[in-house]
């Protein structure tokens, strides 16, 4: 079985092809120069963060910092261009912790370079439920034999499975 990770929720809402190539072990990240760039945004900011919060892994997801006092995570990003997707990833998180027994948990979206930061409320009842409905979505997908086809979006040019995808065209 399957682990869905954050980083798969996060797919989900931006290309369902790129979450099942890489939960299919087919993983490109390691040639972008984009993904580079953001784990060094990610290591190289806030850099008293580590001993003010808790890193926190649970049921397949893993949280760099979590202010377990306030009940807040902080998630850094790049840019906001999926913006979308950020929030999901972080919807995921509080989905899980509060399936484990952490209710009301809240989240904060930082984008260093944009010197902008998005905070996300508490999970209702029915977000709650719209999540676990995509997760259901999530496990058809990457338990299929077929692989999702391709989007033709601006973003794919900016894709660490660009060549993989449009290699042939």
């Amino acid at each position: 079985m399957k682990t869905i990770t954050a980083s798969l929720f996060n797919m989900f809402h931006i290309c369902k092809r790129e979450m099942w190539l890489h939960s299919n072990n087919i993983n490109m990240e390691h040639t972008s120069d984009t993904v580079y760039e953001g784990k060094l945004i990610g290591e190289n900011t806030y850099l008293q963060r580590p001993e003010k919060y808790t890193e926190l892994q649970l049921d397949g997801i893993k949280i760099d910092f979590y202010d377990a006092k306030n009940k807040v995570i902080h998630e850094t990003k790049k840019s906001n261009k999926v913006e979308h997707a950020h929030i999901a990833q972080v919807n995921y998180y509080q989905y899980v912790l509060s399936k484990n027994g952490l209710e009301g948990v809240t989240g904060v979206l930082e984008y260093p370079t944009l010197r902008k930061t998005e905070t996300i409320m508490a999970l209702s009842d029915i977000e709650k439920i719209e999540i676990e409905n995509q997760v259901e979505e999530i496990k058809k997908i990457i338990h299929s034999d077929a692989c999702p086809g391709k989007l033709k979006k601006t973003f794919c040019r900016s894709c660490s499975y660009f060549d993989f995808c449009w290699s042939e065209e």
